[in-house]
């Protein structure tokens, strides 16, 4: 499979300081990837900056001047979201980051993960916030209907509810949203029952999770939720909001996933896109705090994506993260055949809690005999 990545050294020029979001994060993403048996097979695609009036496909321009204006001036956009005076610039280079990874897709790239910052799926069209500057995933879902594409699914992983991405396309129908999150958690939106209005009615999927879900609740709410669905609005390409930041040992959440987990994710969306839009998947970084968590994440991730199983020569080079992660590797891909999604048919009958399967029996009953389920 053709798996390119996104990524400038220029995005560790939003400097934040001391900042949970900081270019540590990409610089330890990067420097796992490069000891991976992987990196030598994929492909780089340089970012360009995006343009003013392509970032005004979601957000206004009254935004776009305060981002500007409050970089220049090194001012806090909210007390959660720092500005440099060159942070303005680096979330241009970040939004077009995610637009050149749908090129690329749309070219005949199977699939493309864009490792940016700063995040963006807090941000609303009239408001920066969270860590995040303009919505990178929203703007390259818009990118996509430009360029020709119908409909879009956009599935948010983050530990955190998109309540940027959510408010975009709330009326709209051509762009179905599907988050799964914790809850009660920042930003305190993403509850069932917000499941669209006027014609995006019934297009909105929020499946809020208690604090301690793990691998087999997300894989369960998958296959429960997020396959049915994505086959019945059978999208044109499918983008993911990837935040690693549901990880056991991410610092600011409370969720319980595995690398591996992330792994078996990107493992259904791989399969979906292949099953329902010819391959076209782009994938744009969210959170993820922990460096070495969101880095072995990140790696299981592009395995999935390279369609990895089981085929690692033993005489390959393993150092680094790559060794002390071989072992996991190995024991996850092996779930992967079956269930036709690119997971295996155990993997999400593991020990799945009784307030996960109740929430999906509320979100079935929102939705059923809906436009989505």
């Amino acid at each position: 499979m053709q798996t390119g990545y996104v990524y400038h050294d220029d995005y560790l020029k939003h400097d934040t300081g001391l900042h949970p979001e900081n270019g540590g994060r990409l610089t330890a993403i990067m420097d796992g990837l490069k000891e991976s048996p992987y990196f030598n097979r994929l492909i780089q695609i340089e970012p360009v900056p995006a343009k003013a009036d392509q970032i005004h496909y979601i957000h206004t321009y009254d935004l776009i001047g305060t981002v500007s204006d409050f970089s220049a001036s090194l001012m806090q956009l909210d007390p959660d979201t720092p500005t440099c005076s060159r942070s303005y610039e680096i979330a241009l280079l970040a939004a077009g980051g995610v637009i050149l990874a749908v090129d690329a897709v749309m070219d005949g790239m199977d699939s493309v993960f864009a490792l940016v910052r700063p995040p963006g799926h807090h941000a609303e069209p009239d408001r920066s916030m969270g860590f995040c500057l303009f919505n990178n995933i929203a703007i390259a879902a818009r990118h996509a209907q430009k360029k020709g594409l119908e409909k879009v699914l956009i599935v948010d992983w983050d530990v955190h509810h998109g309540n940027g991405t959510q408010e975009a396309f709330y009326k709209d129908s051509s762009v179905m949203y599907f988050s799964i999150h914790q809850s009660p958690h920042y930003p305190g939106t993403g509850s069932v029952d917000e499941t669209g209005a006027g014609d995006g009615s019934g297009y909105n999927i929020n499946v809020p999770l208690r604090s301690g879900a793990g691998d087999p609740d997300y894989l369960y709410v998958f296959n429960e939720i997020l396959v049915p669905a994505a086959r019945k609005f059978k999208p044109d390409i499918i983008l993911v909001s990837a935040g690693q930041d549901g990880h056991r040992d991410d610092p600011l959440a409370g969720m319980n996933l595995t690398s591996e987990g992330f792994g078996q994710m990107a493992g259904v969306v791989r399969s979906l896109a292949d099953e329902l839009c010819g391959g076209k998947l782009v994938l744009a970084l969210e959170g993820g705090y922990n460096y070495d968590a969101l880095s072995e994440s990140v790696i299981m991730i592009f395995r999935a994506l390279m369609g990895e199983c089981d085929d690692i020569s033993e005489t390959e080079t393993r150092t680094g993260v790559w060794t002390e992660m071989e072992a996991k590797v190995e024991a996850v891909m092996e779930t992967r055949a079956g269930a036709g999604m690119g997971i295996g048919a155990e993997a999400g009958t593991g020990p799945v809690s009784d307030h996960t399967r109740q929430v999906v029996e509320r979100v079935k009953e929102l939705h059923s005999g809906g436009k989505i389920l």
